[in-house]
C-alpha cells in the first residue's frame, strides 16, 4: 500500500510542468481540467479547443469527464483536478468505478492544500491517501506519480485506454503565474463541441 506523501516548497514536481509534459504526450485526448490552477496549468500548455475548463464548479471536473468518456468510448479521456476539488467530489469516484469507462483516467494534483482559497492544509496533508480512497470505491489502476518519468509512463497508460486509472501527481508548492483562458463559457462549450464534430448552439 503506498503511503500519502505531503509535498514541501523544495519537493514534489513541478505542476506546470508536469501538466504540460502529460498534454504534450496525448495530443488527441479530450481534457476537463478543475477549478483554478488546473486550468491555469493545462491553458499555459497552449489553448486546445478538445480542452473544456471548467471555471466555478467545483467538485465537477471528474464527473463531466466520466460522461465524456462514456459518450466518446473511442477518445482518451483525461480529467485534471487538485487534491480539494476531489475531496469535494469524491463520491463521484462510486459512479466512476461503477461505469469503469476504459478509455477514462483521473489525475489529482496533490500538494496538500486548497490553492484556490488561502492554501490551507488539506486532508490530503493530514492522512487521506487518494489512491486507497479510489481502490476503496472499486477502481482497480490506481497510482501516485512522483516522477516525471511517471507522468510519461501515465501518459502512456492513458493513450492505452485499456481501464480507468486514477492517479494521484505529488507535486511541490511552487507559485505559478495564472494563465486564464478566455471565461465566456458558452463560447468554451461551442468550441469544445466543434472540436467533437457537434452542433454549437
Amino acid at each position: 500500500m503506498e503511503a500519502a506523501a505531503t509535498p514541501t516548497p523544495d519537493q514534489g514536481l513541478d505542476r506546470r510542468r508536469a501538466v504540460a509534459a502529460l498534454l504534450d504526450r496525448l495530443p488527441d485526448a479530450l481534457v476537463v481540467t478543475g477549478l483554478g490552477s488546473p486550468t491555469y496549468d493545462a491553458f499555459a500548455a497552449g489553448p486546445r479547443a478538445t480542452t473544456f475548463h471548467l471555471w466555478g464548479a467545483m467538485g465537477g471536473a471528474v464527473p463531466v469527464a466520466l460522461g465524456l468518456a462514456l459518450a466518446q468510448p473511442d477518445r482518451t479521456v483525461l480529467a485534471i483536478t487538485g487534491d480539494g476539488e476531489q475531496l469535494m467530489g469524491i463520491g463521484s469516484l462510486a459512479t466512476v468505478a461503477a461505469c469503469a469507462p476504459a478509455n477514462l483516467t483521473i489525475v489529482v494534483l496533490d500538494n496538500g492544500h486548497y490553492g484556490e482559497t488561502g492554501m490551507q492544509t488539506s486532508h490530503t496533508s493530514l492522512g487521506t491517501d487518494l489512491p486507497v480512497v479510489a481502490r476503496g470505491f472499486g477502481i482497480a489502476h490506481t497510482h501516485t506519480v512522483a516522477t516525471m518519468e511517471e507522468v510519461e509512463s501515465l501518459a502512456a497508460r492513458a493513450d492505452e485506454r485499456a481501464g480507468t486509472v486514477y492517479a494521484r501527481v505529488v507535486i511541490g508548492l511552487h507559485e505559478t503565474a495564472r494563465a486564464l483562458p478566455p471565461r465566456d463559457g458558452v463560447a468554451n462549450k461551442n468550441s469544445f463541441r466543434a472540436a467533437l464534430g457537434l452542433e454549437t448552439f
